[in-house]
């Protein structure tokens, strides 16, 4: 009780409507601690960090150059033929912002919790479950932000983005990583070991393969086209595609809405599992 009554006092005042809403004890305002803390730890780790950012360009070169020089061409978003390269980049643009976020907020996040128990020392401290929630999320989002960052300098260095809408591309890969980290880490609390982490594979590789990252929608069979368009890494690769190739439309606050939503409810679930599995 005393210690949930020192979270309560340590609460900023700008907080005021975010604190309404949480339950009290779940959140402290110190979130940004834990994104400082992993940004020192992993400083002498940089190649690590940035090593999953040459997945998706490796990707690039052998399909979109190799692959796509037995391709003629590829229908776009509006229908137009563009090449396969083009059309395979964005697409590997809104995989590299998943990748980045879901493995950090997964493997790592998964480790801390059970075998360093990094969170229950936090928790000593006027940092709540919320705060290690959004303090993770936001550095698997930094992870999952610098993969799109440099995908888009390797895109943009190929001559593979054509519309000044491509601006976008790297707040909208953020939002991408954003909701991605937050499922990741909602999902690892769910984690009882190690074997666990296969569910893992097992949900972003089909995500990877059939979520027209390779192929138009149109070549998959009827029902399969509809599972297809409510996984959320068709609609990052819809984003992206528009984006990077001019074709914007009010359809794509439909896809904002989408990761908007899949964020805040994997924030809150990831917050409070942590909650009844730390104070409990």
């Amino acid at each position: 009780m005393t210690q949930t009554l020192d979270r309560e006092k340590a609460v900023p005042a700008s907080v005021g409507l975010l604190w309404r809403v949480i339950p009290p004890g779940l959140y402290g305002g110190k979130a940004s601690m834990l994104v400082e803390r992993a940004a020192v730890v992993n400083r002498r780790a940089w190649f690590v960090l940035v090593g999953g950012a040459f997945e998706p360009v490796l990707f690039l070169w052998s399909l979109g150059l190799g692959f796509g020089q037995m391709v003629s061409a590829v229908a776009g978003p509006d229908g137009r033929p563009i090449s396969y390269a083009a059309f395979v980049a964005p697409a590997l643009l809104a995989a590299s912002a998943m990748n980045g976020a879901v493995y950090d907020a997964t493997f790592n996040v998964f480790f801390k919790f059970k075998y360093v128990k990094l969170y229950d020392a936090m928790l000593t401290t006027p940092m709540g479950p919320m705060d290690i929630a959004i303090g993770e999320i936001a550095w698997a989002l930094l992870r999952g932000g610098l993969y799109s960052a440099g995908f888009l300098a390797v895109m943009l260095g190929m001559g593979l983005i054509f519309s000044p809408w491509a601006l976008l591309a790297l707040p909208a890969a953020l939002l991408v990583a954003f909701a991605f980290a937050a499922v990741g880490m909602a999902a690892t609390t769910f984690m009882r070991s190690w074997q666990d982490f296969d569910l893992v594979q097992l949900a972003v590789l089909p995500l990877f393969l059939f979520s027209t990252t390779f192929y138009p929608l149109s070549v998959y069979p009827g029902w399969l086209q509809t599972v297809v368009t409510w996984t959320p890494l068709y609609h990052a690769i819809e984003l992206m595609r528009g984006l990077t190739l001019g074709v914007v439309g009010w359809g794509m606050l439909g896809h904002v809405a989408y990761f908007a939503v899949l964020a805040a409810v994997g924030t809150v679930v990831a917050a409070r599992r942590l909650g009844k599995l730390l104070l409990d």
